[in-house]
């Protein structure tokens, strides 16, 4: 079991508002997903339960849009202190950086990675589900909240060239052109949108530095208090990815280093851990894989190279592991996303 991620209310508020739109009342939605009313009243979710939401939203709606609808009529206040800041960047490529750097206000069910290529730029999806697979509508909500989320800073709203989902259709064809307005693509390796490195670095009308700097002080210490009430997983997370990255090293860092690292005993540490419903085996797969799409995309290493910074000693286990997080080889998704780039 992986450690379990945690949503913020706003939005939690996005799947409850589009539903009322749709005409299901607050009590009825919640009702079919199996949650308490007063679990409103909590400051996070844990991510199987907006799960079960979005599930129990598509059932009582019968939209096969739906995800797509919630996320394009997405505000500001879906994105908490981050919205803010947003609309304060420079360019939009400074303003995707925001989110991934404070992704976690917003939600922890899920990662940006910016892929940065000569002419366009992936930003792509990375969903961390709980025990319970994410619903497409819940990748395609994130995707169309980008594009959306475009128009309270750019003079003209966000087209990318190409989408694609790692999910197939859930609806008819039309709707994803009304939401991205270019070419879609289903089944794929990832989910994300390509977009045009002239639309990313164009100056942004309303960027202010100043405001930008004040909303992200307050940003920093939201992040930080948050990073204290979610504990030693994903501290170890980062620790295992800095550790790999650094190129200082060719085996995978073992939970003994780990321990030693956060000054606690082996035995403690995989007890706390697991206590967060996770163990060290986990977070480094976790580390890997972020780590391995991120360098093989970037196109500096090669196959072999990526596998020994990543400590697997013989590559025929890298390319097992590449085959489970990408459904693809490490070349062919190489291939594929410099293609592009």
């Amino acid at each position: 079991m992986t450690s379990q991620a945690m949503v913020s209310m706003s939005w939690v508020r996005t799947v409850l508002a589009e539903a009322q739109r749709q005409g299901i009342e607050e009590t009825t939605l919640l009702r079919a997903a199996g949650i308490q009313p007063q679990e409103l009243d909590r400051e996070r979710w844990p991510i199987d339960h907006i799960t079960r939401l979005w599930r129990a939203a598509a059932r009582l709606t019968q939209d096969a849009g739906f995800g797509l609808k919630a996320g394009t009529v997405v505000g500001p206040a879906s994105f908490n202190v981050v919205g803010f800041i947003v609309q304060s960047a420079a360019t939009l490529r400074q303003a995707l950086t925001v989110v991934q750097k404070y992704q976690s206000l917003i939600s922890d069910g899920g990662r940006f990675q910016l892929l940065a290529g000569p002419q366009t730029s992936w930003l792509v999806y990375h969903p961390r589900q709980g025990d319970l697979a994410f619903s497409p509508h819940q990748i395609e909500a994130v995707l169309a909240a980008v594009v959306s989320a475009s128009r309270w800073i750019t003079p003209q709203p966000l087209r990318p060239t190409l989408v694609r989902f790692s999910h197939e259709a859930v609806g008819p064809l039309a709707g994803y052109r009304e939401a991205f307005a270019c070419p879609i693509e289903f089944n794929q390796a990832y989910s994300g949108l390509l977009i045009d490195n002239s639309v990313l670095d164009l100056p942004l009308p309303q960027a202010n530095a100043q405001l930008a700097r004040l909303h992200e002080q307050y940003a920093a210490a939201q992040l930080q208090a948050l990073a204290q009430q979610q504990g030693l997983d994903e501290a170890v997370r980062n620790w295992l990815r800095e550790q790999m990255a650094s190129g200082a090293r060719m085996a995978a860092p073992t939970r003994a280093e780990a321990a030693t690292a956060f000054g606690l005993g082996e035995r403690t540490l995989a007890r706390r851990l697991s206590e967060r419903g996770t163990h060290h085996n986990a977070l480094l797969d976790e580390a890997r894989r972020e780590l391995a799409l991120q360098w093989l995309a970037g196109g500096e290493r090669t196959v072999r190279e990526v596998a020994q910074q990543l400590g697997f000693a013989e590559l025929s286990p890298f390319y097992r592991a590449f085959q489970r997080w990408s459904g693809s080889s490490p070349r062919a998704w190489a291939t594929r996303n410099r293609s592009v780039g």
